[in-house]
Protein backbone atom coordinates (compact mmCIF):
# COMPACT_ATOMS: atom_id res chain seq x y z
CA UNK A 1 0.00 0.00 0.00
CA UNK A 2 2.72 2.35 0.97
CA UNK A 3 5.23 1.24 -1.91
CA UNK A 4 2.03 1.60 -4.51
CA UNK A 5 1.09 5.34 -2.62
CA UNK A 6 5.17 6.26 -3.42
CA UNK A 7 4.81 5.44 -6.84
CA UNK A 8 1.88 7.23 -7.84
CA UNK A 9 3.37 10.44 -6.09
CA UNK A 10 6.77 9.68 -8.30
CA UNK A 11 5.53 8.71 -11.53
CA UNK A 12 5.00 11.62 -14.04
CA UNK A 13 1.34 12.10 -14.96
CA UNK A 14 0.56 10.65 -18.49
CA UNK A 15 -0.40 13.09 -21.43
CA UNK A 16 -3.82 13.25 -21.75
CA UNK A 17 -6.02 13.13 -24.92
CA UNK A 18 -6.31 16.98 -25.53
CA UNK A 19 -4.45 19.05 -27.62
CA UNK A 20 -1.55 18.26 -29.61
CA UNK A 21 1.40 19.61 -29.11
CA UNK A 22 2.42 23.01 -30.94
CA UNK A 23 4.72 21.56 -33.31
CA UNK A 24 2.70 18.49 -34.12
CA UNK A 25 -0.05 20.90 -34.95
CA UNK A 26 1.96 22.61 -37.18
CA UNK A 27 2.69 19.99 -39.30
CA UNK A 28 -0.43 18.28 -39.32
CA UNK A 29 -2.25 21.37 -40.50
CA UNK A 30 0.73 22.20 -43.35
CA UNK A 31 -0.08 18.59 -44.63
CA UNK A 32 -3.87 19.07 -44.41
CA UNK A 33 -3.21 22.31 -46.78
CA UNK A 34 -0.97 20.57 -48.92
CA UNK A 35 -3.39 17.84 -49.52
CA UNK A 36 -6.45 20.05 -49.94
CA UNK A 37 -4.35 22.13 -52.24
CA UNK A 38 -3.95 18.79 -54.12
CA UNK A 39 -7.48 17.95 -54.50
CA UNK A 40 -8.92 21.01 -55.32
CA UNK A 41 -6.62 21.46 -58.09
CA UNK A 42 -7.67 18.11 -59.13
CA UNK A 43 -11.74 17.59 -58.54
CA UNK A 44 -12.49 21.57 -58.22
CA UNK A 45 -14.12 22.95 -55.32
CA UNK A 46 -17.85 21.22 -55.55
CA UNK A 47 -16.13 17.78 -55.73
CA UNK A 48 -13.63 17.75 -53.18
CA UNK A 49 -14.77 16.63 -49.88
CA UNK A 50 -13.04 16.50 -46.17
CA UNK A 51 -12.86 12.49 -46.71
CA UNK A 52 -10.86 12.53 -50.03
CA UNK A 53 -8.44 15.61 -48.31
CA UNK A 54 -8.19 13.20 -45.17
CA UNK A 55 -6.99 10.09 -47.32
CA UNK A 56 -4.40 12.27 -49.43
CA UNK A 57 -3.26 13.67 -45.88
CA UNK A 58 -2.98 10.31 -44.76
CA UNK A 59 -4.91 11.30 -41.62
CA UNK A 60 -8.61 11.11 -40.27
CA UNK A 61 -11.67 12.91 -41.71
CA UNK A 62 -12.35 14.19 -37.76
CA UNK A 63 -8.66 15.30 -38.18
CA UNK A 64 -9.49 17.57 -40.54
CA UNK A 65 -12.69 18.92 -38.90
CA UNK A 66 -10.33 19.45 -35.65
CA UNK A 67 -8.50 22.26 -37.74
CA UNK A 68 -11.06 23.70 -40.21
CA UNK A 69 -14.79 23.47 -39.32
CA UNK A 70 -16.19 23.64 -42.84
CA UNK A 71 -14.78 23.08 -46.35
CA UNK A 72 -15.37 26.87 -47.63
CA UNK A 73 -13.11 27.68 -44.38
CA UNK A 74 -10.04 25.01 -45.73
CA UNK A 75 -10.69 26.47 -49.16
CA UNK A 76 -10.21 30.03 -48.43
CA UNK A 77 -6.94 28.91 -45.94
CA UNK A 78 -5.32 27.32 -48.82
CA UNK A 79 -5.67 30.10 -51.52
CA UNK A 80 -4.18 32.29 -48.62
CA UNK A 81 -1.30 30.65 -48.72
CA UNK A 82 -0.59 29.65 -52.14
CA UNK A 83 -1.15 33.26 -53.07
CA UNK A 84 1.21 34.27 -50.27
CA UNK A 85 3.93 31.66 -51.68
CA UNK A 86 3.61 31.97 -55.46
CA UNK A 87 2.07 35.57 -56.81
CA UNK A 88 2.95 37.66 -53.27
CA UNK A 89 6.14 36.23 -53.61
CA UNK A 90 7.15 36.72 -57.15
CA UNK A 91 5.90 40.52 -56.99
CA UNK A 92 8.39 40.94 -54.48
CA UNK A 93 11.10 39.33 -56.02
CA UNK A 94 9.92 41.37 -59.19
CA UNK A 95 9.70 44.66 -57.75
CA UNK A 96 13.58 44.62 -56.88
CA UNK A 97 14.79 44.48 -61.11
CA UNK A 98 14.78 48.17 -62.76
CA UNK A 99 12.69 47.59 -65.66
CA UNK A 100 9.96 45.90 -67.12
CA UNK A 101 11.05 43.48 -69.22
CA UNK A 102 13.19 42.35 -66.02
CA UNK A 103 10.23 42.54 -63.26
CA UNK A 104 8.25 40.56 -65.76
CA UNK A 105 10.69 38.05 -65.85
CA UNK A 106 11.49 38.22 -62.57
CA UNK A 107 8.46 37.61 -61.66
CA UNK A 108 8.23 34.53 -63.95
CA UNK A 109 11.10 32.64 -62.35
CA UNK A 110 9.73 33.53 -59.02
CA UNK A 111 6.41 31.86 -59.78
CA UNK A 112 8.35 29.16 -61.39
CA UNK A 113 10.33 28.77 -58.10
CA UNK A 114 7.32 28.48 -56.15
CA UNK A 115 5.77 25.48 -58.22
CA UNK A 116 9.06 23.15 -57.94
CA UNK A 117 8.64 23.95 -53.96
CA UNK A 118 5.17 23.37 -53.91
CA UNK A 119 3.83 21.48 -56.78
CA UNK A 120 0.27 21.88 -57.93
CA UNK A 121 -0.02 25.73 -56.35
CA UNK A 122 0.28 26.91 -60.04
CA UNK A 123 -2.70 24.44 -60.91
CA UNK A 124 -4.51 25.30 -57.61
CA UNK A 125 -4.63 29.05 -58.64
CA UNK A 126 -5.38 28.42 -62.17
CA UNK A 127 -8.57 27.03 -60.88
CA UNK A 128 -8.95 29.37 -58.65
CA UNK A 129 -9.64 32.16 -60.94
CA UNK A 130 -12.28 29.52 -62.42
CA UNK A 131 -14.54 29.13 -59.35
CA UNK A 132 -14.20 32.57 -58.09
CA UNK A 133 -16.39 32.77 -61.71
CA UNK A 134 -18.50 29.68 -60.38
CA UNK A 135 -18.70 30.49 -57.44
CA UNK A 136 -18.23 33.97 -56.51
CA UNK A 137 -18.77 33.71 -52.20
CA UNK A 138 -15.33 31.86 -52.70
CA UNK A 139 -13.27 34.43 -54.23
CA UNK A 140 -11.37 36.83 -51.55
CA UNK A 141 -10.11 40.65 -52.48
CA UNK A 142 -6.99 40.04 -50.52
CA UNK A 143 -6.08 36.81 -52.30
CA UNK A 144 -7.18 37.25 -55.62
CA UNK A 145 -3.98 36.27 -58.09
CA UNK A 146 -5.38 37.80 -60.80
CA UNK A 147 -6.09 41.24 -59.46
CA UNK A 148 -2.81 41.14 -57.55
CA UNK A 149 -0.96 40.45 -60.83
CA UNK A 150 -2.70 43.28 -62.25
CA UNK A 151 -2.10 45.59 -59.48
CA UNK A 152 1.52 45.05 -59.92
CA UNK A 153 1.50 44.79 -63.91
CA UNK A 154 -0.34 48.36 -64.09
CA UNK A 155 2.53 49.76 -61.69
CA UNK A 156 5.66 48.78 -63.45
CA UNK A 157 4.09 49.69 -66.64
CA UNK A 158 3.50 53.22 -65.74
CA UNK A 159 6.74 53.19 -63.62
CA UNK A 160 8.40 52.49 -66.85
CA UNK A 161 6.34 55.57 -68.57
CA UNK A 162 7.56 57.60 -65.80
CA UNK A 163 10.66 56.62 -66.68
CA UNK A 164 10.57 56.89 -70.34
CA UNK A 165 11.67 53.35 -71.19
CA UNK A 166 7.99 53.42 -72.72
CA UNK A 167 6.60 55.23 -74.95
CA UNK A 168 4.37 58.39 -73.38
CA UNK A 169 1.17 57.19 -75.09
CA UNK A 170 1.96 53.46 -74.42
CA UNK A 171 -1.99 52.31 -73.58
CA UNK A 172 -1.14 50.86 -70.24
CA UNK A 173 -4.00 49.50 -69.28
CA UNK A 174 -4.25 47.22 -72.57
CA UNK A 175 -0.46 46.05 -71.86
CA UNK A 176 -0.90 45.15 -68.54
CA UNK A 177 -4.19 42.48 -69.94
CA UNK A 178 -1.39 41.70 -72.35
CA UNK A 179 1.18 40.52 -69.80
CA UNK A 180 -1.86 38.64 -67.50
CA UNK A 181 -2.69 36.67 -70.71
CA UNK A 182 1.30 36.11 -71.18
CA UNK A 183 1.35 34.81 -67.36
CA UNK A 184 -1.45 33.23 -66.97
CA UNK A 185 -0.60 30.71 -69.59
CA UNK A 186 2.33 30.58 -68.13
CA UNK A 187 0.64 29.08 -64.66
CA UNK A 188 -1.64 27.25 -66.61
CA UNK A 189 1.51 25.28 -68.68
CA UNK A 190 3.30 24.82 -64.82
CA UNK A 191 0.35 23.34 -63.27
CA UNK A 192 -0.91 20.55 -65.99
CA UNK A 193 1.33 20.45 -68.67
CA UNK A 194 5.00 20.74 -67.91
CA UNK A 195 7.59 18.24 -66.21
CA UNK A 196 10.59 19.28 -64.19
CA UNK A 197 12.49 19.16 -67.38
CA UNK A 198 9.97 20.80 -69.56
CA UNK A 199 9.68 23.59 -66.94
CA UNK A 200 13.71 24.11 -67.47
CA UNK A 201 13.49 24.68 -71.56
CA UNK A 202 9.61 26.39 -71.71
CA UNK A 203 11.97 28.99 -69.17
CA UNK A 204 14.46 29.99 -71.15
CA UNK A 205 12.40 30.27 -74.29
CA UNK A 206 10.27 32.06 -72.53
CA UNK A 207 13.26 34.51 -71.02
CA UNK A 208 14.17 34.76 -74.62
CA UNK A 209 10.54 36.18 -76.12
CA UNK A 210 10.93 38.72 -73.30
CA UNK A 211 14.46 39.95 -73.34
CA UNK A 212 14.68 39.25 -77.19
CA UNK A 213 11.28 39.84 -79.35
CA UNK A 214 9.09 41.81 -76.79
CA UNK A 215 11.89 44.40 -75.44
CA UNK A 216 11.94 46.94 -78.09
CA UNK A 217 8.35 46.59 -78.75
CA UNK A 218 7.36 47.15 -74.67
CA UNK A 219 10.61 49.45 -73.79
CA UNK A 220 11.64 51.03 -76.74
CA UNK A 221 8.78 51.75 -78.60
CA UNK A 222 9.50 54.82 -80.68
Amino acid sequence: MIYGTICAVVQPASRGPGRPPAAKAAETRKRILRAAREVFSERGYDAATFQAIAIRADLTRPAINHYFANKRELYWQVLHETNDVVVAASVQRARKETTLTGRVLAFIEGAIAAEIENRTAAAFLITATLESQRHPELSRSDADSVHTTREFLSWAINDGIQRGDLSADTDASALAEALIAVLLGVGFYLGFVANREEIDTVTRQVHQLLAGSLTPRLEKAP
